[in-house]
């Protein structure tokens, strides 16, 4: 990857890279399917049940099941609802989530973009998901999706500045914003060790970024049903349901990168 990089645009380097971005992509659907799983059964044995077991051994294949009942239900656009806000939101939520994947290096030779500001293009990128979701709740036409959005908007922004300020300990180290010399700064020890404070802030914030327990709020289930996702259903549902997971993807992937020394060993 790194190869054609550095070579001249043209049919067979764009071929590769339209290659590279669907598999990436199927790489991450199969992450938000077992993700999805693993988390059922960790909730089922801290509630002392067995969790997903029916559908393939184990109940392995009882989130494709999920997905497929979702993919194939009537997508049902509500009558007062401001169908071009509606219909755009979920999209505008999720490609954000996704392109933030180009600047992040899985290897010393596979990334799709090396940027000098790539910690900063993450940053202000990802941060336009909010207006999908804000997008969502308000053309929903529905109370509770409002809520939601306005509590998931208020979330994401506030726990922005933690997130940057504590990352900014890491760009102060490296001396750079770019993802690879920040991964390289860490040949001899992972910055966990001398920024494990800011780890600990970092990974708070990612916890509220990502809606994770206790963050929850936008999707108080006893409150507000599904949050911002009420009125969705079919595709549009899952979208947003990919975004979250999406995120959670990116987001250990960011840490990996940022604390964990990328690809390194903890000690030369």
């Amino acid at each position: 990857m790194d190869y054609f990089l550095k070579q001249e645009l043209n049919p067979v380097n764009f071929a590769v890279f339209l290659l590279s971005a669907v598999a990436l992509l199927a790489i991450v659907l199969v992450f938000v399917m077992y993700s999805i799983y693993v988390q059922r059964k960790i909730l089922a044995w801290m509630q002392g049940r067995i969790g997903p077991n029916r559908v393939g051994p184990y109940g392995l294949f009882q989130t494709v099941a999920d997905v497929l009942k979702v993919l194939l239900k009537e997508d049902i656009i509500p009558s007062k609802v401001d169908r071009p806000l509606f219909i755009i939101a979920p999209i505008i939520s999720f490609v954000p989530a996704f392109s933030v994947l180009a600047v992040m290096p899985f290897t010393d030779q596979i990334h799709f973009a090396d940027l000098e500001v790539g910690l900063l293009y993450y940053i202000g990128i990802s941060s336009i998901s909010t207006m999908g979701v804000l997008m969502g709740g308000w053309a929903s036409n529905n109370k509770w999706s409002l809520i939601g959005a306005m509590r998931a908007g208020a979330q994401m922004i506030s726990y922005e500045l933690p997130l940057v300020m504590a990352a900014l300990g890491v760009v102060l180290m490296a001396g750079s914003m770019n993802l690879m010399d920040i991964v390289h700064a860490q040949k001899n020890m992972w910055n966990i060790i001398p920024q494990f404070l800011g780890f600990v802030v970092f990974f708070i914030a990612s916890l509220s970024e990502l809606n994770r327990t206790p963050f929850d709020l936008t999707e108080a289930e006893s409150e507000l049903i599904a949050g911002y996702q009420t009125e969705y259903s079919g595709f549009r549902f899952a979208t947003f349901m990919l975004t979250e997971y999406t995120y959670l993807f990116t987001m250990g992937a960011l840490v990996t990168v940022l604390y964990l020394g990328g690809w390194y060993p903890p000690l030369p």
